[in-house]
């Protein structure tokens, strides 16, 4: 369902430019959010709307009272503690979408709040982490794409630049040709939105030439192949092995991950599109680099994630029971 921004009762008489403007309005502001978020938001605001159909109460505007009801409800569903909370964001998303206070701002929303703690506390905040394709994970993935026909050599680069990189998936397929300057020592890439860098002020990430990976190889062998000079980097496929010029979509990313970790002998479901930038920032922990240095190639705001990465490598290493355990 497509949203819009509230518009005076008379739209019908409203002059074709201003109508235009409106719905350039609607545009920006979906733009706020990424494809990804709107495609689970949708889905969240579905499952909200079905949930209050089903018991006969009003979905847009909901009382508070109403939303803490149907989130309780969901916990109690066994649904994780982080997809609740992404369905409430939902819910007053499409509030403000729709010119209505979001329940959480509206008389009462007090009860709502202490809903979603008691949530929180009983079943937890701890998200289900998958695993990371580190540098043997993605070594043995890279392996099980063989031949060098359009998909296996786009593919291999897509595994190869989105570890490399410390790509989210988004990052991955909004990539273009003139995003990728050569130099000697390996690339450059230019970042431009990104789910840290909403204004789009941009990034340039190094990505070493490489002796096991080799992500600058498999690159130019992609684009050698594919011959485009401009537009998307990564392209949709044809069923045919055809080039096209449209990008290859995020969840196609997450699909190759899956279906080469599962290739690879490794559980498929415990891998994501997600696994890449993981893979990226453990193996970079555990090879001894600096949050610092890490933090140059993932962007992240906050350097506590990456202080988890390190830690993670370091349990074991001069463990304070070595001596007498």
């Amino acid at each position: 369902m497509v949203q819009r921004l509230p518009v005076p009762a008379d739209q019908g008489t409203l002059p074709d430019i201003l109508r235009a403007e409106v719905e350039r309005a609607a545009d920006y502001a979906r733009a706020s959010r990424s494809a990804a978020t709107q495609r689970a938001y949708a889905s969240d605001w579905r499952i909200f709307q079905a949930w209050c159909e089903q018991r006969g109460l009003q979905s847009r505007p909901a009382t508070p009272a109403i939303v803490a009801t149907f989130l309780a409800s969901e916990a109690d569903a066994g649904v994780k503690t982080p997809t609740i909370t992404r369905r409430l964001a939902a819910i007053g998303y499409h509030h403000r979408q729709a010119g209505f206070d979001p329940p959480q701002q509206q008389p009462g929303a007090g009860a709502l709040k202490e809903v979603v703690a008691g949530i929180r506390k009983a079943i937890g905040t701890r998200k289900e982490r998958k695993k990371p394709a580190d540098a043997d994970a993605l070594r043995d993935m890279l392996r099980t794409i063989e031949g060098d026909d359009l998909r296996a050599m786009r593919d291999r680069a897509v595994l190869a630049i989105g570890m490399a990189a410390a790509l989210r998936r988004s990052e991955l397929v909004a990539l273009a040709v003139n995003d990728v300057e050569l130099t000697t020592d390996g690339l450059r890439l230019l970042i431009g939105h990104s789910k840290t860098d909403q204004t789009g002020q941009g990034a340039v990430i190094a990505i070493p030439e490489g002796r096991r990976i080799r992500p600058k190889a498999l690159l130019l062998s992609w684009m050698a192949a594919a011959g485009h000079d401009e537009g998307p980097l990564f392209r949709r496929l044809t069923r045919a092995g055809a080039l096209t010029k449209d990008a290859m979509s995020d969840r196609a990313v997450a699909r190759l991950v899956q279906r080469c970790a599962g290739e690879a002998g490794l559980d498929p479901s415990k891998f994501a599109g997600h696994s890449l930038r993981s893979g990226f920032l453990t193996e970079a922990a555990r090879q001894g680099a600096s949050i610092f240095k890490m933090r140059d190639v993932s962007r992240h705001k906050s350097v506590q994630v990456l202080s988890e990465y390190v830690r993670d490598a370091e349990l074991f290493r001069d463990h304070a029971g070595d001596r007498f355990l």
